[in-house]
């Protein structure tokens, strides 16, 4: 299983902070889909990517008992 963080607007669109993705192994790429398709997510631009608290690219391999964290650009004042 591997764990998918969402903060900001990314949870808000998902209605959760964290989603449990049942595989043993997949991509970022992989993942960013699966949350369009299920959750209506749109994760594909401008998103920073962290697996186990290392940033890293969207091409990066996941595996179970990963935690991806999935972190869009903030703004305000």
């Amino acid at each position: 299983m591997i764990s998918v963080l969402l903060f900001a607007g990314l949870a808000e669109k998902a209605g959760k902070q964290q989603i449990i993705i049942q595989k043993d192994q997949t991509t970022v790429d992989e993942i960013k889909i699966e949350l369009q398709e299920v959750y209506g997510v749109d994760a594909a631009q401008n998103v920073m990517v962290a697996v186990n608290e290392i940033y890293t690219r969207e091409n990066a391999e996941v595996r179970s008992g990963d935690t991806v964290a999935l972190i869009p650009p903030v703004s305000g004042g």
